[in-house]
Formats: C-alpha cells, structure tokens, sequence
C-alpha cells in the first residue's frame, strides 16, 4: 500500500490560533506525544520569530526521538539560517521554506514581482539544501495562484533540490473535486513531481480541509499537513485524527497506509486541548465526547446487540477504554508519575514534585481524584510559565451591593515582594486590578474563560485569560479549587508571559 506522510503542524500553525501562548516546556511535551502517537514530521515552530519559538524547536529537535522535526523559515536566507540553528539538533532535521505565489500576495502582501518571487524560491531552496539534507518547499496560497505560474515555481523548487513540495490551501478556498483537479494538472506539468513528495495544507474557512485533504491524497498526495483537534489559523487546519481515522477506517476505498498509533489519539486531543485552552466540541468527530455516544433507543438498541450496527469505529481504536485512573490521599508518588505516564505527561524532577503537592493537596479534598483531574494538575504544571513575578497569596472582600476590595502579595525574583490593594466590579476584577498595581505592568482583559475539569462542589476550576498589554495580548490558565486563585493565576501567568517578551511576532504562513 502506498504510504501517506503525517506532518503535524500543531505547534507551528496550530500555535498561530488567537490568544494560544504555548510555553517552552509545554511545547516540548506535546513534541514526546506527537513523537508517541507516530506522527511523520514534527513542524516544531518558527525559528525567527522570537527566541522562545527558537529554543522551544531547539529543544525538540535535540530531545524528541523518531519523527523528522521541522523548522519553518521565509525564503530569507536570516530566516533559513535561523531554522538549521534550530534543527540541527535532530537525528532528522528538515527546513520548510515558503513563498506567496498567487497575484494577490505578491503585489499586495510582499510588494514584489512573479519574476523576483521565482528566482527568490529557487535561491531559497538551493540555500536551505547546503545546510540541511531535507528541504521542504511550499507556495504560500497555492490554491489562487494561476497554475501555469504556479508550475514554474514548483520546478524550479524541485531542480533546486527540495524534497517535498507542499501544495498550500492558505485561504481554505478550495473546493475537493476542484483540489483534486489542480493537483492532478499541476503534476502534469511538472514531470520532476514523480520523484519527490507532495504534500497538501488545508483550511478550513469553508469546513472542507478534511475534505480537501482528503481529495489530495486520492490526486496523489503522499504526505498531510494536519493539526490536533484542528487547530490553527482562524478556522483551523485539517484535524489530524479525522484525517487519520478517515485513512484507517476506509483503507479498503483510500488503498493507502499510515504509520499513527490511533491508540494515542484521545490522550492527545486532550493533552493539546488542556494546553491550549481550546475546548474540543462535544460533537466533534473522532475525539468529540459524543462521537460514541448513543441518545436514540433504536441506536441503543442496536450498539447493545451488536456495536457495529452503529459504530463505524471502536472507542478502544482511539484509546477511550482503558483510561480511567482513580488515585486517592494514600497513594505514592510513584503510582502518581505512572498515573501520568499513562496519560502521556512525563513529569521529572521539581515539576513532579509541585505535582505530587497539588494532587496530596486536592485529594485531601475529594474521595478520589480522577484522570481528567490528573491531566489538568500536569498540563498547568509543565505550562507554568517560569516567570519572574509570583503569587503569594491574595484576599479578597466582597459583598452584596458595594465593590470588591481585594490585596495581594507579589514576589518578583530580581525586586523583592510587593503588596497593593485595589477595588472593582466583583472579587476578580478588584484581585486583577491589584495585580496590576503591584507589578506596576496594566492589563486589559480580553477574554476570561472559567470550566471546572469535573463535576461536583469540589471540582477543579480552571481559568484561562487574555489580556491586552500596550497592544500585545497573552494568554494565560490557572488551576484551583478556588476560581479567584484560578483567576489571579491566570492573570500573573500572562504578566510573565509579556514581562519575559514571549510572544511571537505575527508572520503570514502557509
């Protein structure tokens, strides 16, 4: 069977998703989980713009075993330079490089011409190729460039030497059948294609990047550009477990094979949705927490008797059954980083041991404390941003009918404590506003999300922020069983993430 490609682009483009701020030590752990589940190619970020993407692909690329990590560069030779520093590292490194293509890019986004845009892709490619063994190519809104450009491009990418040539749907304009048509007409013109790998990226502005996808692997497409749970630009990217599920249910109508352990799928959807703070849909395909469940009687009825009557796939082939862990007040430390592991957190060191505090902490308050319990504790430690300002501890009054008053102490690792006092409309706006005042950094609250990670009085509530600092907005997640404290967590973590100068500049991308 001919073999198709996983590229996961979770941590590049994924990462790309409004008020996403993914830390170095959180981005290295989803990388082991993408490297357990098998996927292909490893996209581990954009090397040039900033130096926490490049130490967090720097990192994987030195300590994440099995899959080719990629980095992602312009046809700049800074930006390409840059990739190989940070790729270097791995067993199988590989840089992608891009370019706008169509008309509209080149005239309105990179005030260029098709004729500097040609030769530039050409030298980028013969740059990336000194440097690296494997180069990956792709023109940026392929889908509305005119094909016959879009030919020579692609050619000259390919005398140049890239490997891989990757076909973006930028825009998510295209449509399957029309996808499928282009790609079919773009490897008639281009003969060289035959010997290298083609490789499709879709959007999902119109919800047709599985589709398309899809269509790309029927055209000839050996490689897919996916993310977890979808994330991405706008509206997302092709869901890497759709797009997998849908090759491995329908092998007898695709004919091809890929190399996923699906058994790691759940664990991580939620791994990168705990990350992210972006929540999966209850009716999402595959991962959704309905996708096997049955309301009708007659679906009932039919799954009590035989599961295939209504079930296409086993919940077991996404590694739903078998997840259940329950630890109580009594149990070890150790039986609590096997807990983990099992989850696919590998937690060592200082972090296991605020772990371990964090879950003694908690079961002193429930009967048991469940995996998905487990699976917050260890995504808001390995994400705990490490920052200079602390929470130390907070108080807040609050009352019907009058404001809220609320002090904090803040310890910064350089400047000493601080302490100030604030008011406002409620307990979290009078603790924000005293953060703000005591690390002398004011924050605009954009968006405040607040899920409790199981049911019942004494579940764990999780915060997540955005908060707009001079034009710059950070995101940040705080875990308690106190969703004030959740809240001014929160709230420090993306003071720390702007005091650090964390954020990535904005680039157009594939």
């Amino acid at each position: 069977m001919r073999r198709i490609q996983i590229f996961d682009t979770t941590l590049r483009d994924g990462e790309q998703s409004p008020g996403i701020s993914l830390s170095v030590e959180e981005k290295v752990e989803i990388a082991h989980q993408l490297a357990r589940l098998r996927v292909d190619v490893i996209e581990a970020g954009f090397p040039i713009t900033s130096e926490g993407d490049f130490e967090a692909v720097s990192r994987i690329a030195s300590e994440v075993e099995g899959p080719v990590i990629a980095g992602l560069a312009r046809i700049h030779q800074e930006d390409i330079e840059r990739a190989w520093e940070a790729v270097r590292w791995s067993r199988r490194p590989r840089i992608h490089t891009f370019v706008g293509t169509s008309d509209l890019h080149i005239e309105h986004q990179m005030r260029s011409n098709r004729e500097e845009i040609l030769s530039g892709a050409a030298e980028a490619v013969r740059l990336a190729k000194s440097l690296c063994e494997n180069v990956e190519f792709s023109p940026m809104d392929a889908t509305r460039t005119d094909i016959g450009y879009l030919a020579e491009v692609v050619a000259a990418a390919v005398e140049a030497g890239a490997d891989v040539i990757n076909i973006a749907d930028t825009v998510g304009y295209t449509t399957p059948a029309e996808f499928a048509a282009f790609l079919r007409e773009l490897q008639e013109r281009v003969p060289g294609l035959k010997d290298r790998v083609l490789s499709v990226h879709c959007h999902d502005d119109l919800g047709m990047a599985v589709a398309n996808s899809l269509a790309g692997v029927e055209a000839g497409a050996t490689q897919v550009e996916v993310a977890v749970n979808g994330i991405g630009e706008r509206a997302g990217n092709a869901s890497l477990e759709e797009v997998v599920m849908a090759l491995v249910t329908r092998r007898d109508y695709y004919g091809v094979d890929v190399g996923v352990e699906t058994r790691q799928l759940a664990n991580t959807s939620r791994m990168v949705s705990n990350m992210t703070g972006y929540d999966v849909p209850p009716n999402k395909a595959i991962v959704g927490r309905n996708a096997f469940l049955h309301e009708s009687g007659i679906h009932q009825d039919g799954v009590l008797k035989d599961r295939r009557t209504f079930e296409i796939m086993q919940p077991a082939d996404i590694g739903l059954e078998g997840t259940n862990i329950f630890l109580g007040k009594h149990s070890g430390r150790h039986a609590l980083k096997e807990a983990l592991a099992d989850l696919g957190y590998t937690l060592e060191g200082e972090t296991l041991k605020r772990a371990f505090k964090r879950f003694k902490e908690l079961a002193d308050h429930k009967k048991t404390v469940t995996a998905a319990d487990l699976e917050a504790i260890a995504a808001d430690e390995v994400g705990s941003f490490e920052g200079k300002f602390v929470l130390e501890s907070f108080r807040v009054v609050a009352a019907t009918g009058r404001q809220s008053r609320a002090a904090v102490r803040i310890a910064h690792a350089d400047r000493g404590t601080f302490e100030a006092e604030a008011e406002g409309e409620g307990p979290v706006d009078a603790v924000f506003r005293a953060i703000d005042s005591a690390t002398g950094i004011k924050g605009r609250l954009t968006d405040f999300r607040i899920d409790a990670v199981t049911g019942g009085k004494d579940a764990l509530g999780e915060v997540r922020v955005t908060v707009e600092f001079e034009g710059t907005e950070c995101a940040g997640r705080g875990l308690s069983q106190d969703v004030v404290e959740a809240a001014a967590r929160a709230y420090v973590r993306a003071v720390n993430v702007y005091a650090a100068g964390a954020v990535k500049v904005p680039q157009a991308t594939p």
